[in-house]
């Protein structure tokens, strides 16, 4: 066996990959700099360069999500931090996040069969938005593949923390609940930790979005 071949590998290079991407990220405060995206770049790279099977490096990367739970779970602090906004604003949050997941579901379903994509892959696309767990049950239950679901979610939340300082300057969002609820709900929980940086208010009202859309998500899919 060898060291490749080990769980031990996988969790060091993704481990090493975030660090790295994070380091770069303070560095030169760019946007596109983004630790996840430098992460899933120096992780491919690695494997494709080193030509190391990919059953090798999931062996430790599967580690890795045994904390994705307990990481979302922990978004909770923020909510509390901010309870007192939320249930003066709780009405335009609950439209707000009704709205984003709306625009979510429906602009990925027009453009999947724009596309002439084949149904299991639309049904794989429509839960983009909302955080990972959430969109492998709403994927698995709906006939979708969960791994496109799953490459789709990074994606769209790696494109979501990358843009959305862009887009409010864009559009000039300057209010800090709005910020939040956009973020968390077309972004899941990789937004959130760019609506953190924000600030306070806009990193609670982003970890309240993530609960919010992902119920209304759950509900709407059910009318697929």
């Amino acid at each position: 066996m060898s060291l490749t071949d080990t769980p031990i590998f996988g969790l060091a290079l993704s481990l090493a990959a975030f660090a790295l991407g994070a380091f770069l990220n303070r560095k030169t405060g760019l946007p596109l700099v983004n630790p996840l995206l430098v992460a899933v770049t120096v992780v491919m790279l690695t494997l494709s360069l080193l030509r190391i099977p990919l059953d090798h490096y999931r062996k430790g990367a599967q580690l890795v999500s045994v904390f994705l739970a307990p990481a979302t779970a922990a978004l909770a602090v923020g909510i509390y931090n901010q309870r007192k906004v939320l249930k003066q604003y709780f009405l335009p949050v609950l439209l707000g996040c009704l709205a984003g997941s709306l625009a979510s579901m429906i602009s990925a379903y027009l453009l999947c069969r724009a596309f002439g994509l084949e149904d299991a892959l639309v049904r794989a696309m429509v839960p983009k938005s909302v955080t990972t767990p959430i969109a492998m049950a709403i994927s698995e239950s709906l006939g979708g593949v969960v791994p496109v679901t799953v490459a789709a979610v990074i994606l769209t939340g790696i494109l979501g923390a990358v843009t959305a300082p862009l887009l409010i300057r864009l559009f000039h969002v300057t209010d800090p609940i709005a910020q939040g609820v956009a973020i968390g709900t077309s972004a899941h929980a990789i937004g959130t930790t760019k609506a953190n940086e924000l600030g306070p208010v806009q990193g609670a009202m982003s970890s309240i979005a993530i609960g919010v859309a992902g119920l209304i998500t759950v509900l709407l899919s059910l009318a697929l």
